[in-house]
């Protein structure tokens, strides 16, 4: 790979890097109002929950 297409390659990499920081911005800011207090953070920790309580559900029945 010559010096100018990793140049042009890294400039794309940028370019996606920003556009996917700002998509999980403005997810994070969604979930906040729609009640979830820290965002994606709650988010995350509410899906572990769920699963872990499914998982323990298959054991009961």
């Amino acid at each position: 790979m010559t010096k100018e297409q990793m140049l042009k390659k890294i400039s794309e990499l940028e370019s996606i890097n920003d556009q996917l920081q700002a998509e999980i911005r403005y997810l994070d800011q969604l979930l906040r109002e729609v009640g979830f207090e820290e965002g994606l953070k709650t988010l995350k920790f509410a899906a572990k929950e769920l699963i872990e309580q499914d998982r323990h559900g298959d054991r009961e029945e």
